[in-house]
C-alpha cells in the first residue's frame, strides 16, 4: 500500500493464530500400562530423546517410578531436577533447562520436554520452551493443588526478577497438561491450604455453589488432601467436585482473554496487594492470595459493597480451612500503597480493582483512596 501523502511505502500485516490446548484428567499416570505420559501431544510417540524436568520434592517421592515408567516403555528420556521454592524461579534456571535441551538435541516439534512438579518447574520449563528455537511444545504435569486448579489452564510463564514476582515472562501454553489428583495426596498440609486459597478465590468471584462446598466440606477436604477418602466425602466426592468446578471456572475466564489484552480480569481478585507481600514475606503464593482476598473483602465491606453477613462467611470459611487470614505486612499502609501503585503500572495505569458485591459477584473500581487502604488495614487487624 502506498502512502499518497509522503510517497513512502507503508505495510500493515494482520494475522491470527488459533490456539488449542488440552487439560486432561487421568488416574495412575505413572502406571507403565498408562500410555498418556509417553505420548506426544497430538498422538504418537517421540522419535528422539526427550527431557523430563522434576523439582527436587517430586524427584524424591516419584522419581524412581517416573524413571521406571519410561524404562519399561523403552522411551529415550533424559532427566534433570531443579529446586522447589519461589527463590529458584529465575532466569538462570530457565537457561539451565535450555542448555539441557540443547545438549540432548531437542527438536522443534517431535521431542517435547515434560515439566513435572509445582509452579516453579512449570514456569521455568514453560518459559524455556517458549524461548528455545523460538518456541517448542512441552507437556505439563502439575503435582501441586495450586498447579492443578490454577496453573493447569494458564498460558503464562514467568520468573521473578529484581525483587518483583513474574516480572519477566511469556505467553506459551503447552498443548497438553495431565492432571492426576493422587499426586497431591503426598503434599504437606500447608501446600494444600495454599492451593485452597485459589479455590476460594474462584468460588468468591463466580461460583456460589463452589463456596457452599467449601463451607460444608472445607476442613475435611484439606485434611484428606481432596482425595475423598472419608466416610462423609467418599460418596459425594466433594474433592473431585471442587477440583472440577475450580478448573472449569478458571478455564472459562481465561479462554475469552488468554493473552490478557483486556486488563479488566476478575481472576485478578486478591492479586492486587498480595504480590508485594508474597515476595517480601517469602510466603507461598496461595497464602498471599488468601490474605489479598480477605483484605479486598475488607475494602468492599468498608465501601458498603459487600454485606457484613457475606464478609463474615468469607472469614469463617477461610479460617475453617486453616488458611492464614492476614500478615503483619497488611498493617504497613505505606507498603500497601506502594503495592497498589505497582499493580496500577502493571494494569496500564488503571486500578482495575475487582471487589466483591456478594458471594459469586464482583465489580471493578478505579478510585480506591489512600484513606480506604488504611481503613481496610484496620479492619483486617481486628480479625
Amino acid at each position: 500500500m502506498k502512502d499518497t501523502t509522503t510517497g513512502l511505502g507503508r505495510w500493515v500485516l494482520r494475522t491470527s493464530q488459533e490456539v488449542q490446548f488440552e487439560v486432561l484428567e487421568t488416574v495412575d499416570l505413572l502406571d507403565p500400562e498408562n500410555p498418556q505420559l509417553r505420548q506426544v501431544p497430538g498422538g504418537g510417540e517421540a522419535h528422539g530423546p526427550r527431557l523430563t524436568v522434576l523439582d527436587e520434592a517430586v524427584d524424591e517421592f516419584f522419581g524412581s517410578r517416573v524413571r521406571k515408567y519410561f524404562s519399561v516403555n523403552d522411551s529415550s528420556m533424559s532427566y534433570m531436577t531443579i529446586p522447589a521454592g519461589d527463590e529458584h524461579k529465575t532466569i538462570e534456571n530457565v537457561l539451565r533447562v535450555a542448555s539441557r535441551l540443547n545438549e540432548i538435541g531437542t527438536e522443534r516439534s517431535g521431542t517435547p520436554p515434560i515439566a513435572m512438579g509445582g509452579g516453579v518447574v512449570q514456569d521455568v520449563v514453560g518459559m524455556a520452551a517458549s524461548l528455545y528455537r523460538r518456541g517448542i511444545p512441552y507437556v505439563r504435569v502439575p503435582t501441586t493443588l495450586l498447579g492443578q486448579i490454577d496453573g493447569s489452564v494458564s498460558a503464562k510463564n514467568g520468573v521473578n526478577f529484581e525483587g518483583f514476582r513474574n516480572r519477566l515472562g511469556t505467553f506459551h501454553p503447552p498443548p497438553l497438561t495431565l492432571i492426576d489428583r493422587s499426586f497431591i495426596a503426598t503434599l504437606p498440609i500447608r501446600q494444600i491450604r495454599s492451593g485452597m486459597g485459589e479455590v476460594l478465590k474462584m468460588a468468591l468471584i463466580k461460583d456460589p455453589e463452589l463456596f457452599r462446598l467449601l463451607e460444608q466440606f472445607g476442613p475435611m477436604l484439606v485434611e484428606e488432601r481432596l482425595q475423598d477418602t472419608g466416610t462423609q466425602t467418599s460418596k459425594s466426592e466433594p474433592g473431585r467436585q471442587v477440583m472440577h468446578r475450580a478448573i472449569n471456572g478458571m478455564s472459562s475466564e481465561l479462554q475469552k482473554n488468554l493473552w490478557e489484552k483486556d486488563l479488566l480480569r476478575i481472576v485478578d481478585y486478591g492479586h492486587t496487594f498480595s504480590p508485594t507481600v508474597e515476595m517480601k514475606a517469602r510466603i507461598l503464593h496461595g497464602e498471599a492470595v488468601t490474605m489479598g482476598i480477605v483484605y479486598c473483602a475488607a475494602l468492599a465491606l468498608n465501601r458498603g459493597l459487600l454485606p457484613q453477613e457475606d464478609y463474615s462467611r468469607i472469614i469463617a470459611c477461610a479460617g475453617g480451612m486453616g488458611l492464614q487470614l492476614t500478615h503483619e505486612m497488611f498493617k504497613d499502609v505505606d507498603l500497601l500503597k506502594r503495592a497498589l501503585a505497582d499493580t496500577v503500572r502493571h494494569r496500564g495505569g488503571s486500578q482495575h480493582l475487582a471487589l466483591l458485591t456478594g458471594i459469586g459477584q464482583t465489580t471493578f473500581v478505579e478510585d480506591i483512596t489512600a484513606r480506604e487502604v488504611e481503613q481496610a488495614s484496620q479492619i483486617v487487624q481486628r480479625i
